[in-house]
């Protein structure tokens, strides 16, 4: 029997589609494909049936979203582009370089528990917590596509990729420039510059970026400098593919601080003086090396050696009472990824159309620092920790694309991941070694069927992990700490009758076993048990191209976070919600290119409100509703003036959370943006 919240749940599935069953035309002609991925305007990716698989051969939610809807928006870091995609919520603290996080699938940004592996490029960019500092190094005029994966069913990817992952490619190779210079509300001043050049074997691209702004609030000023190139040679007969990657970003960013909920509402550009020396500074870096080679006509080879280097310091204060403290952080991570892909002769199989079978390998290895001090106005006063510690994984995985007929897809897989690393504390003379998470196995299983010219159905079964991180992943305490196993589920409904529609539903559940939460505020960095936790939810997408220039999406996400079985510490928290997670998420937006010179855009973006606190006590806070527009005018063939407006309501949105009263960081009012942007 369901449940009351199952009913539910399996009743709005049912009406959103019948919704999308009733948008389908008798007279589609769409060829089956066996395919869950949506694609949110133009990408371009040339077909090549060598190489790894393609993120679209995870039958999960894909989203694909094409460069023309991210290269123009006015942003001040690029996590604020998921804006645009479907399921994703955001996490605007607001604060200095502490801008943002994205989430998905029923967990909250508060970085508590970070479960979305970010990806630059295929490489790897998360912190050791999860974090994704390295998020901000792109800029959005380089971005060529993002890749967003949301299911446990993706066995590419181990540490972090709980509830998914979502992969941020940029340009490479071409002979185009670009630039985009802006000025708006706030003083806000930017510049992006790039450029490719090819000739013969040999391709450059080189990216600039500079941003500056005086903030919305008060002691909010913020100075940003990207720089990125990559360098990469093709042989003659296109077989190999070598080169390297390097990216580096600086930034500088008063914070402005957290006010107390009258203050929020009726001065939301202020800052209090307590805060006025909080700040800090953040140096990012990457560098990667790349080798694709196609072994023969059946065997293809991906390697990447890469290099991530991050370095925060930041001084914040939250309240008067408080002590000012100064965090730092520096990791450094090594990594490699290989993986090789077969696809056998039908001949040897008969009465298959077709397989591939990918394995790969996987190894990370950090030096990370992490020590706290309480200070005054950024003098540092007293020691109170000073975190030493190397993390290790190594993990490896295989999968198979079965077509046994031209219909029907079938994608076993499997993953396996270790854990390793020592840790001390030289502050409390202290040292531990990691703990014993063991050989954590994650089997994974897809399925897709092409029913019908332009319709298929989809299901798909996988597991994935949680571990500790900083001090939690070692044996600081005699608590046993096994890998929280997440067994997740989904099915899901793709419709696209017409090449001027597509659609998709999907209905999905993930099961954590013994799910922790870091505890932010306290220099231990111990973690709080939660207990059982299960997330369930429904996603629903819809794409119009009603006529050539138009083009029109829309995307509601239901999610569910409930704990189950609680931490035996905290019995009331049974059934309740886990804080900071929306039931609702909206994205919505149209594109019309109204003549050949005006381009004109609309789009949105919302959600409900959220506990502060896994007991729901106190009320709900966080719901809005904003909404954008923006004019672009081809004054030439390589030349476009743009004006964009943001919060175009002038809607009051806030973040917060709480500690002996709600903590609340508005967001930005309404602000006007004029750009200019050049191709050459």
């Amino acid at each position: 029997m369901l449940n009351t919240p199952d009913k539910q749940l399996f009743g709005s599935a049912a009406l959103v589609l019948a919704g999308l069953v009733c948008c389908r035309p008798a007279c589609a002609q769409t060829e089956p494909d066996g395919d869950s991925a949506l694609t949110l305007g133009r990408v371009e990716i040339s077909a090549n049936k060598m190489g790894v698989l393609a993120t679209r051969s995870v039958l999960s939610s894909v989203d694909i979203l094409g460069a023309e809807l991210l290269r123009d928006q006015q942003v001040k870091s690029a996590w604020e582009l998921f804006a645009r995609a479907p399921g994703v919520m955001l996490t605007p603290f607001r604060q200095g370089n502490e801008s943002g996080k994205l989430s998905f699938r029923g967990f909250n940004g508060e970085g508590e528990v970070n479960a979305v592996k970010l990806l630059i490029d295929g490489i790897p960019a998360n912190d050791n917590a999860g974090g994704m500092p390295l998020i901000g190094a792109v800029l959005p005029l380089e971005i060529q596509r993002i890749e967003v994966v949301r299911g446990t069913n993706d066995p590419r990817y181990g540490l972090h990729n709980i509830a998914g992952n979502v992969n941020i490619v940029t340009r490479a190779g071409g002979n185009e420039g670009e630039a985009r210079l802006s000025y708006g509300s706030f003083d806000t001043r930017q510049l992006q510059l790039v450029k490719g050049i090819e000739q013969g074997n040999w391709s450059q691209n080189y990216v600039f970026g500079y941003q500056g702004s005086g903030g919305y609030r008060d002691h909010s000023h913020s100075h940003n400098l990207t720089v990125a190139g990559k360098w990469f040679y093709t042989s003659d007969d296109g077989r190999l593919r070598f080169g390297l990657s390097a990216r580096h970003a600086e930034a500088e960013a008063q914070e402005p601080g957290y006010l107390a909920a009258a203050d929020a509402h009726n001065a939301p550009t202020t800052s209090y003086r307590y805060a006025q020396s909080d700040g800090g500074n953040r140096q990012l870096s990457q560098l990667s090396l790349h080798l694709d080679a196609e072994l023969n006509t059946r065997l293809s080879l991906t390697t990447n050696v890469y290099l991530n280097q991050i370095q925060d310091q930041r001084w914040l204060r939250f309240a008067i009472a408080d002590k000012q403290q100064e965090r730092t952080y520096t990791e450094t991570h090594v990594g490699f990824l290989g993986s090789l892909s077969y696809r056998p002769r039908l001949a040897a199989l008969d009465g298959f159309r077709s397989v591939a079978i990918e394995g790969g390998v996987g190894a990370e290895h950090q030096r990370d620092r992490s020590p706290r001090y309480s200070s005054v106005d950024q003098v540092r006063v007293t020691t109170t920790r000073d975190h030493h510690f190397s993390f290790d994984t190594v993990g490896a995985h295989v999968q198979a694309v079965v077509k046994p007929v031209e219909s029907l897809k079938i994608v076993p897989g499997f993953r396996i991941d270790k854990i390793a690393g020592s840790f001390r504390d030289p502050s409390k003379g202290v040292a531990y070694p990691i703990r014993d998470y063991g050989l954590i196995q994650q089997p994974k299983f897809s399925v897709a069927y092409a029913a019908a010219p332009g319709a298929s159905v989809y299901a798909n079964w996988g597991r994935s992990f949680q571990v500790g991180s900083g001090a939690a992943a070692f044996q600081s305490t005699p608590t046993t700490l096994r890998p929280s196993i997440n067994d997740g589920w989904e099915a899901g409904l793709k419709l696209a009758p017409a090449d001027w529609i597509d659609s998709r539903v999907a209905l999905w559940r993930q099961r954590a076993s013994g799910e922790v939460k870091r505890r932010l505020n306290d220099p231990s960095g111990d973690v709080d048990n939660v207990g059982e936790t299960r997330r369930q939810g429904i996603d629903a997408q819809l794409n119009l191209r009603p006529a050539p220039g138009a083009n029109l999406w829309l995307a509601w996400s239901r999610q569910d976070a409930t704990i189950v079985k609680p931490d035996p510490a905290a019995p009331a928290t049974i059934g309740k919600t886990i804080d900071h997670v929306p039931r609702h998420v909206y994205t919505a937006g149209a594109d019309f290119q109204a003549t050949p010179a005006l381009k004109l855009s609309a789009w949105g973006d919302a959600q409900s409100g959220y506990y502060l606190t896994s007991a729901n006590s106190g009320g709900q806070f966080g719901s809005f509703v904003l909404l954008n527009a923006s004019a672009g005018y081809r004054l030439s063939p390589s030349v476009v003036l743009e004006v964009q407006l943001k919060n175009l309501a002038n809607r009051y949105y806030e973040y917060v959370w709480i500690n002996d009263q709600t903590r609340h960081s508005p967001g930005d009012g309404r602000a006007a943006y004029v750009s200019v942007n050049k191709k050459f």
